[in-house]
């Protein structure tokens, strides 16, 4: 009688060992293409069955094999937990700025709506003289006080994500909307362009300003330097955007040819500051910086970075030093919120710019950008209804075009 092939001796061997090659295979596949629940549950099964097998064994009086197994279930449990308990970490140590003074006039503040739906202002803090050593904005905030002409800011960026947590969607807001200008206890100081509100009076200066002018709510704030822009490109090995057409930069002495360019570092940072050469100046800037920010975004979301361990880790490490929230955005909720948006891709993250009337001249502000009252009111209601995907599709030409589109 012929013996069965589960019943040879090379089989039991084979399956310890081609198991847990294969799961952790599967594993990296998981968490590298974004299926992160899977992969989770992949853990939490493979230390349920760990034990079990061990349990069994045990009872059968393999007593070595069941030791094994074990202390297989006790290494993936403790490597999961250390790993999570590091980034939870990281993410612990971003710099907070105390948020305390915007409950000065908290009467003066937009309303704030019973939803899930969570906005937030990013910007950029830009130190135009980047050889002299500042401060961070975390450590300028430190004392409560702001130091006016510290930074500047070229990049203001209302991210709405909607309730769902199905997508997200950037409204970019130029630096030279001519607007009113508030401080961080909502105080009004007369007309100047948007990013003077950042300049004069930091970013909860920006945040008041960009509430007055959109009546919507901002629940949070984040805040990227310079340095930490050059190190998240850096971490993250950079990405590649599109140049339609060559022409030069003469601000900044770069000429930018036709084709496909890979940005990283300083060259990055030229990418997302051009405006002289391109005819739309600030407003192409800013398709400029979203198409950079999408880039990034489909480099982080969808390549790989979330779901690399060793490639998060250094990402976390890059920017967190760099980057100020206000410190009502506890780890908790950083974390909640992150994992809640774990199915968006970056093609379901959306951008658009505020809509622009006209260009005018200010006597003591210069070149300004003059918003269009009537579209803007359509879009920050928009954002306040939770319907920023209803109204793309009424104004489709309002959304960033294709990256082989953006000049």
């Amino acid at each position: 009688m012929r013996t069965s092939w589960v019943n040879r001796a090379w089989v039991e061997p084979t399956l310890w060992v081609a198991t847990p090659v294969l799961y952790v295979l599967l594993l990296a596949w998981l968490s590298l293409h974004g299926h992160l629940d899977a992969a989770v549950l992949l853990v939490v099964m493979a230390i349920l069955g760990l034990a079990g097998v061990a349990v069994w064994r045990w009872r059968l009086g393999h007593r070595r094999w069941a030791a094994l197994l074990a202390l297989g279930a006790v290494v993936v449990a403790a490597t999961s937990g250390w790993y999570a308990y590091a980034l939870n970490a990281k993410i612990a140590e971003i710099p907070r700025a105390d948020d305390g003074i915007l409950s000065t006039n908290e009467d003066l503040r937009p309303d704030s709506k019973p939803t899930k739906a969570v906005n937030i202002l990013l910007m950029g803090a830009d130190n135009a003289e980047r050889l002299v050593d500042k401060p961070t904005v975390a450590e300028l905030l430190a004392d409560g006080t702001w130091d006016p002409g510290t930074y500047n800011s070229d990049t203001m960026m209302v991210v709405h994500i909607p309730a769902n947590r199905k997508a997200a969607y950037v409204v970019s807001v130029p630096r030279d909307s001519y607007v009113p200008i508030y401080d961080g206890e909502g105080v009004e100081h007369g007309k100047d362009k948007i990013n003077a509100a950042f300049r004069d009076y930091g970013p909860f200066g920006a945040l008041r300003t960009v509430e007055q002018l959109s009546g919507v709510r901002i629940q949070h704030m984040a805040v990227i330097d310079y340095a930490g822009f050059n190190q998240l490109t850096r971490a993250i090995g950079g990405v590649e955007v599109y140049i339609p057409d060559t022409f030069t930069d003469t601000q900044q002495k770069v000429t930018w040819e036709q084709g496909w360019q890979h940005l990283e570092g300083e060259r990055a940072l030229q990418y997302v500051r051009t405006r002289h050469g391109l005819e739309g100046g600030d407003f192409q800037r800013i398709d400029r910086q979203q198409n950079f920010l999408r880039a990034v975004l489909r480099k982080t979301l969808s390549d790989g970075t979330i779901g690399n361990p060793v490639k998060l880790s250094e990402v976390l490490s890059a920017v967190k030093d760099h980057l100020t929230v206000d410190d009502s955005w506890s780890t908790g909720a950083l974390r909640s919120l992150a994992f809640g948006m774990r199915g968006v891709d970056a093609s379901k993250v959306r951008f658009m710019t505020l809509p622009l009337g006209e260009y005018r001249t200010d006597p003591v502000a210069g070149a300004i950008n003059i918003i269009d009252e009537e579209a803007a009111r359509l879009l920050w209601k928009a954002v306040l209804d939770d319907r920023v995907g209803r109204y793309l599709k009424a104004h489709p030409d309002d959304e960033l075009p294709d990256e082989k589109q953006v000049d």
